[in-house]
């Protein structure tokens, strides 16, 4: 009876014993999130359906971070709305202005544990694989019905394992892993599959480094992105949730299970190129090109350590005259937390602007959004056109170490082999 990991915990959460690749499943849902963006469509066909009382409030997580604080008068309405919605139906789990970014706040503040089933109206919630669970996003619709009765449908995907090994050179990171494997596959080259990110490279990573993984599997156009809960995951969690878990791990001969090995031992340094995320070069390749923002934040580079990684590049330094640098931590936990490390003073002094933990200019919708014929450097997800303002624009997408280097220098940059 050989299964995926991603079979095995629908398996579970659809009371079977066993589940196959195209096989269409209710499962019961463990935790369920919408922001502050999504949640008013949610709400409406709620009313729709004629339903007045969620199926279970402490299941329901509701975090504000992509209008924070509110920047029209649209999005402090829908404030409003989330907010009425939370105390009349007791959701505890909620997460106003101040918090951060949902996929950030959900695992830090212990919503996310291994072989659960995690939806949320926002496409990066693939992110939480990283802690072993399935999770997904889903529209504000399919939402709706989750509120109403706690189960959705699935096709249970088939798996792309991503067998990875190698030791990472310095200043390679990550995020250059995962967009080194976005443009080998395309930006549908996993359509509707369970993205799996294994061997001894993924191992060594830490909780914050495998997060940038899981959180990308959707833009090569996958359904998940799991990472087998090891120790790592176990440590990350000690202090997180008192919640007992399972640790599901993908059995090597399962029929639905493709393999790709790749070997980062020789990786440099990543950029996507506009317009599309698998448009991927060496930076080395693209150091003609002149930004004019630079933005270090979002659920993909957000953390703690993407900061520090910046940090260290900029310290002493001085970004260069006319590069607005925009610094947005994902979380108040990892604001607080660099604060206390010094680390905005370094931001500070090299000339960068700090904001408040939420979105910031990755959705287009709200701070930092570039003009007609701008260039941003971006350490978030998406490069698409018009993604972070005017559809003039143009959107590169790198680590923070290059982020940073570029900063500097005024153009991308690749950074130096000490």
């Amino acid at each position: 009876m050989s299964m995926t990991m991603s079979e095995k915990i629908l398996a579970k959460a659809s009371n079977k014993e066993k589940v196959e690749a195209g096989e269409i499943i209710m499962a019961n849902i463990d935790t369920a999130m919408v922001h502050d963006l999504t949640g008013p469509l949610t709400l409406q066909a709620l009313d729709q359906i004629n339903t007045d009382k969620v199926w279970d409030p402490d299941k329901i997580v509701i975090p504000f971070d992509h209008q924070v604080p509110a920047d029209t008068l649209d999005a402090a309405k829908n404030h409003q709305m989330l907010r009425e919605f939370v105390k009349e139906q007791g959701i505890k789990n909620f997460y106003d202005v101040y918090e951060g970014v949902c996929h950030q706040v959900l695992p830090e503040k212990g919503h996310i544990i291994p072989g659960t089933v995690v939806v949320g109206c926002d496409s990066h919630t693939c992110t939480h694989g990283a802690l072993g669970a399935f999770s997904t996003g889903i529209g504000s619709t399919d939402m709706a019905m989750v509120f109403a009765t706690g189960q959705l449908w699935f096709k249970v995907p088939e798996t792309k394992q991503f067998n990875i090994t190698g030791k990472l050179q310095e200043n390679v990171t990550s995020k250059d892993v995962i967009l080194n494997i976005i443009g080998q596959i395309g930006q549908d080259g996993a359509r509707y599959k369970a993205c799996e990110y294994a061997g001894e490279t993924v191992e060594n990573m830490d909780v914050s480094d495998r997060m940038v993984l899981s959180n990308m599997a959707i833009e090569c156009g996958g359904k998940t992105g799991l990472i087998a809960p090891d120790k790592v995951t176990d440590a990350y969690l000690k202090n997180r949730t008192s919640k007992p878990y399972q640790k599901y791990t993908t059995d090597p001969d399962a029929a639905s299970l493709e393999v790709m090995d790749i070997d980062v031992s020789d990786l440099e340094p990543q950029v996507a190129c506009p317009n599309h995320v698998d448009n991927v070069k060496p930076a080395s390749e693209v150091e003609d090109v002149e930004v004019d923002q630079v933005f270090i934040g979002s659920c993909t580079n957000g953390r703690l350590k993407d900061l520090e990684q910046a940090a260290k590049v900029l310290k002493g330094k001085k970004i260069k005259k006319g590069v607005r640098t925009l610094v947005i931590p994902a979380s108040r936990t990892i604001y607080k937390q660099a604060l206390d490390e010094g680390l905005f003073d370094i931001f500070i002094d090299a000339g960068a602007l700090i904001c408040n933990p939420c979105c910031g200019p990755c959705l287009g919708g709200h701070v930092g959004l570039i003009g007609d014929g701008e260039v941003s450097l971006s350490t978030s997800n998406r490069n698409f056109k018009g993604r972070q303002g005017s559809p003039e624009g143009k959107v590169y997408l790198s680590s923070p170490i290059v982020a940073a280097e570029s900063a500097i220098t005024g153009h991308i940059t690749a950074p130096e082999k000490n």
